[in-house]
């Protein structure tokens, strides 16, 4: 028998391939909307279409953040929303947990379910994900399941 990756391992591979295109230095994120284990869309953080990025001009700093770049999932999502494509009960796979106006535009696009790679800053997302009833799961490095901190 051979040892053959899950779902969420699979999906959660092809992010990080995804996060290799990212094009700010100061961390690359990658995000797979996935529907019954189809790929609908990906993004990754980077500037404004045909707007210089922040590695070839430099980052554009507002309170510790580089603001140059449109985030991961909100990539995803407009790519999704820019081809037509419905992403309404599925889930996002993202490279890095989302801040919270990603988490906040994740739950208003109807995705149900979470699965993320290294915590990144918020942890409101938790909370509120247990409100809305979306499932937020982290996987390790390793791909092995992080339980969420006790609130």
């Amino acid at each position: 028998m051979t040892d053959r990756a899950s779902w969420d391992e699979y999906f959660m591979a092809i992010a990080t391939q995804v996060a290799t295109r990212a094009t700010c230095d100061r961390k690359h994120v990658g995000a797979v909307i996935v529907r019954d284990r189809t790929i609908l869309s990906t993004g990754y953080n980077g500037s404004i279409r045909t707007l210089p990025h922040c590695d070839e001009v430099g980052h554009m700093m507002e309170a510790g953040h580089c603001v140059r770049t449109i985030h991961a999932e909100a990539n995803a999502i407009i790519q999704a929303a820019k081809n037509g494509v419905a992403i309404e009960g599925a889930n996002i796979y993202i490279t890095a947990s989302p801040c919270w106006q990603c988490f906040k535009m994740i739950a208003n696009a109807g995705i149900e379910r979470i699965i993320f790679g290294e915590f990144y800053r918020d942890e409101r997302i938790y909370d509120v994900a247990q409100k809305l009833g979306i499932e937020l799961k982290q996987l390790s490095p390793d791909q092995q399941v992080v339980e969420p901190p006790v609130t």
